[in-house]
């Protein structure tokens, strides 16, 4: 089953990109040694962190593909394919090619900003269309609407439905979710910091952005907390307590990039409208180092 092999670590992956912003595919397949040596459990495609609003359609494909090589199996591969327009989200699965994919992690609609029926409806026509399962994202931080509990819920009984990336921050509503869930739908947390409170009370592991960075150390901590050893993962979150917020003081993936950068594995650059780190960031950053 599926959900057995999406337990623990997720790493959000970067997009690499060279210094005249094209997209650096030497680069990518470095990264990806570096999350894959470091133990992460699956990869995460085309989300937020990798930029995925300002890759083309042709790079997405040749994304795809270098990763899906790359791989080769190696770990559960789920590919972010979200958007505010039902039917052209529905259209295409029809020319991509999940060939390969586990999962589809789908975020809610933003800006349109629906109602709990709009946001119920949505999924259920992308969940109908998808030939591979659907994991929810709640992120009402960029989407600018909530997927409450109720409606989570009631989605979590469609089929193809298999769980939910919880990005809300509102850990009342993760709780309520991970009571009344059914027992096969999975509570991922959306936000690394949250991690280890999220499996205390069922979740079952994490979609992260520190894991391009410390991937051994971001899965070591996951998985302790699945092992009920909270004392270890406790000891091991406290060490990203003063670095997480510098991932997104300048917008995702600007401040994670600096660190992939420090350590050898890809460029700084990013695409606008997200610039370049500032000095200060970048100090602070290496300091923290």
């Amino acid at each position: 089953m599926i959900q057995e092999r999406l337990k623990g670590t997720g790493v959000a992956l970067v997009t690499p990109f060279t210094k005249d912003l094209a997209v650096d595919y030497s680069g990518l397949t470095k990264l990806l040694d570096f999350v894959l040596d470091g133990g992460v459990d699956y990869i995460v495609i085309n989300g937020t962190t990798a930029e995925s609003v300002t890759t083309t359609a042709e790079e997405k494909k040749q994304i795809l593909q270098t990763i899906k090589q790359h791989v080769n199996g190696r770990v559960p591969l789920v590919y972010g394919l979200g958007g505010n327009n039902t039917q052209q989200l529905v259209d295409s699965f029809a020319t991509t090619d999940l060939n390969g994919i586990d999962a589809i992690l789908s975020v809610s609609p933003y800006y349109n900003k629906p109602s709990q029926q709009g946001i119920y409806q949505h999924y259920v026509a992308v969940a109908e269309a998808s030939p591979v399962p659907i994991i929810l994202y709640n992120v009402p931080g960029r989407t600018g609407s909530n997927i409450t509990a109720d409606t989570t819920l009631k989605l979590a009984a469609h089929p193809n439905i298999i769980g939910i990336k919880e990005a809300s921050g509102n850990v009342e509503q993760c709780i309520s979710i991970a009571k009344h869930k059914p027992a096969d739908f999975m509570l991922i947390s959306g936000d690394d910091m949250l991690t280890v409170p999220l499996i205390s009370f069922g979740g079952v592991g994490v979609i992260s952005v520190l894991a391009n960075a410390f991937p051994e150390k971001f899965s070591n901590m996951t998985r302790n907390a699945l092992n009920g050893d909270y004392k270890k993962a406790g000891e091991l979150l406290y060490d990203f307590i003063d670095i997480n917020p510098l991932m997104y003081e300048e917008g995702n993936p600007v401040g994670v990039k600096v660190l992939l950068e420090r350590f050898g594995v890809c460029e700084v650059a990013v695409r606008l409208p997200l610039v370049e780190a500032s000095a200060g960031l970048k100090d602070r950053l290496f300091k923290l180092l």
